[in-house]
């Protein structure tokens, strides 16, 4: 009888440690999953958090003029027609910003809205050699419109939202309505040599990001005989100045 009590009180024994063994188990498991959710979200670089323009400034130097921060976002409202003029009271100034880093394949995820009518643009790859005076002279863009109803649109379906500009049309029109917040993602990676736009969800776009493809592409396009365009691996990322009010935030990047 005190034999079969015994070996009763060991069986309760040894199936309580085997449940703490497996709730540990499972503490760990947990643990780890939590940590490398962490561990993958650390590789992302803030860029813009809605608080602070650290991380960027003019195209060539200097702090950002006519770029501020409203409601969380790096809104550009754009300049009088006299604060364009240089100097000598010609010519047409610009107000793009630019990365203060470089980055060369990546990952960007970033919400654009545009005002009616608005244009505006992503760059990459952008040189601040002193002999260009804009990003757009060597950085590739990804094209933010108003589809609707900025002229552009109507120049070809690689001039709209999405695309990239005048090389590769998206493959559908996912753009929400001016005013309204649009989720991109683009993806560059040199190593692969392939590109992607990615807009509300879905991507929209593919292309090479260099080399004799890219090259030919560029032959049958706008930027024939561009010196510098598309030639820098390693460069800025850039947003536009095209005149019109454009507001950006939640903007990251990963380094791939």
């Amino acid at each position: 009888m005190k034999k079969g009590i015994f070996l009763m009180l060991v069986g309760l024994v040894l199936l309580s440690c085997k449940e703490k063994v497996q709730k540990s188990d499972l503490d760990v498991a947990e643990t780890v999953s939590e940590s490398e959710e962490v561990s993958h979200e650390n590789e992302w670089t803030v860029l813009f958090d809605g608080t602070s323009m650290d991380n960027w400034q003019a195209f060539k130097g200097g702090q950002p003029s006519h770029w501020s921060i409203k409601n969380n976002a790096l809104v550009f409202d754009p300049p009088l027609p006299e604060e364009r003029k240089d100097e000598n009271g010609e010519g047409y100034k610009t107000f793009n910003i630019v990365t203060k880093d470089s980055f060369t394949s990546f990952v960007l995820s970033l919400e654009w809205k545009i005002a009616e009518g608005g244009n505006s643009g992503i760059f990459w790859g952008i040189s601040e050699d002193e002999k260009y005076v804009e990003p757009y002279q060597t950085g590739l863009e990804i094209q933010v419109l108003d589809n609707t109803k900025h002229p552009d649109a109507k120049n070809g379906r690689n001039r709209q939202a999405g695309a990239l500009y005048d090389l590769v049309e998206p493959a559908k029109d996912v753009t929400k309505p001016a005013g309204e917040w649009n989720t991109a993602v683009i993806t560059v990676n040199h190593e692969t040599n392939t590109g992607s736009s990615v807009l509300n969800g879905v991507e929209i776009a593919t292309f090479p990001v260099g080399g004799d493809e890219l090259k030919a592409m560029l032959e049958k396009s706008k930027f024939k005989g561009w010196d510098g365009f598309a030639d820098y691996k390693t460069g800025k990322i850039g947003l536009q100045d095209h005149g019109d009010v454009v507001s950006y935030r939640n903007i990251k990047i990963k380094a791939l």
